[in-house]
């Protein structure tokens, strides 16, 4: 529950607790310490409760994440035994690819025998995503840019701020987090949350209010990807909440209108230069020899073709950001391109096939708010992970995973 309520604080907090004490990377641990002191007694809770072995442990889904498991550590000690990983790279590897589902079966089994976990989860998500939201509007409307570098912001742990290619009038929005896309791709969650309240109509004034500063704070992060995975999120909220919706005359003539009218107005905007700024993140007047856009698309490409290469992968921390520890850095802007670098089609398989399985179980709770909230918000971050390595980022990782595994509990009534 420290973990929940924290986490999304865990980047603001370690660089400020740098700032005061040193010891940067050791703050960034504080998470994973607390999470194998859980493990610790999550063991002891195997080996003594029937009733957690027998809703965990006889799960196909358990025991993919098991395999998945085995399959970095094996692949990571290979590479490390071959001088192909430093060991730092290698450490990081490994808690980046495993610490989510790590936490996901931790949760799932804890909240089997607390039931306030399961009829709390509200409050263990909300009250921490308004406080990232009110800082968030601080950042637009009040505080300066640079506000951040008072608390040890900076070149040496997390910039302050971002831009759109080094433009100073397009300022990306962080909040606590570590960087702007991060916190679209977790706003992700506390939105689907707040829609589905709202439309099962449970909804508050409170609620409401967060709702709409959460969609002004995505706004400002500039994200597209979390943008696209918005709509996708909202996509399929409706979808399952309302079947017949799409299939409505008027609502289909009320959709082509909107894409009518934002082909439209794409068109219409094409040479604005902040138009260009805010949507292709590039624009006739950047200085900037090549655009975000163009980096990801060479990373995307590079990654690929090492697909091709190395089909087995060449073990965690040889991919994606733990690869900063190697001499050869090796970022593909795509979560599952990192994991098959990383353990090659095997791996790759077995996380695709985790996360089909925690979305069909998803799927047949979908009346339950929770699972509702969470498979809509699993869609749009996984178009967010085509073009990121989001899960490798703490909040969206612990919050997400530790919620889907609270999720996996059937809910009592009253408790969503």
């Amino acid at each position: 529950m420290l973990i929940f309520l924290l986490v999304p604080f865990h980047a603001f907090l370690t660089v400020w607790g740098a700032d005061t004490f040193g010891h940067y990377t050791a703050l960034r641990l504080w998470k994973e310490a607390l999470l194998v002191v859980a493990a610790i007694g999550l063991l002891f809770l195997f080996l003594t409760d029937k009733k957690i072995r027998s809703h965990t442990l006889t799960r196909r889904l358990v025991w993919l994440i098991i395999a998945y498991g085995a399959v970095n550590i094996i692949w990571g000690l290979v590479a490390f035994e071959n001088n192909e990983i430093t060991a730092k790279a290698l450490g990081y590897g490994l808690i980046v690819n495993l610490r989510f589902l790590a936490f996901f079966i931790l949760c799932w089994a804890l909240g089997l025998r607390m039931s306030r976990m399961r009829s709390h989860w509200q409050w263990l998500v909300l009250w921490p995503a308004a406080i990232v939201v009110l800082f968030g509007l601080l950042q637009v409307f009040v505080l300066p840019h640079d506000y951040l570098t008072y608390f040890g912001y900076g070149p040496q742990t997390i910039e302050p701020f971002e831009t759109i290619n080094n433009d100073s009038n397009f300022v990306r929005i962080a909040s606590t987090l570590r960087g702007a896309n991060p916190l679209g791709a977790y706003l992700l969650i506390p939105l689907s949350m707040l829609t589905v309240l709202i439309l099962k109509g449970k909804q508050n004034k409170k609620q409401i209010a967060l709702l709409v500063a959460g969609i002004i704070v995505l706004f400002f992060t500039f994200s597209r990807s979390a943008w696209i995975g918005a709509v996708l999120a909202l996509a399929t909220i409706i979808t399952l909440r309302y079947p017949d919706f799409f299939k409505k005359k008027n609502n289909l003539l009320i959709g082509a209108g909107v894409l009518i009218v934002l082909t439209a107005g794409i068109i219409g905007l094409q040479n604005n230069n902040r138009f260009q700024n805010l949507i292709f993140h590039t624009s006739d007047t950047s200085k900037v020899e090549t655009s975000s856009n163009g980096v990801r698309a060479d990373a995307l490409r590079d990654g690929a073709d090492d697909l091709v290469d190395e089909p087995l992968g060449e073990g965690p921390g040889s991919a994606g950001p733990a690869s900063v520890y190697n001499n050869k850095p090796r970022i593909s802007e795509n979560y599952f391109i990192q994991i098959a670098q990383e353990t090659g089609f095997v791996g790759l398989t077995l996380f695709l096939l985790i996360n089909a399985g925690i979305g069909y179980l998803l799927w047949l709770r979908r009346d339950d708010t929770l699972a509702l909230s969470l498979l809509a918000s699993l869609v749009g971050i996984t178009f967010v992970c085509l073009v990121s390595h989001a899960w490798t980022d703490d909040t969206l990782a612990y919050v997400w995973w530790g919620m889907a595994g609270i999720a996996m509990i059937k809910s009592k009534k009253g408790d969503d």
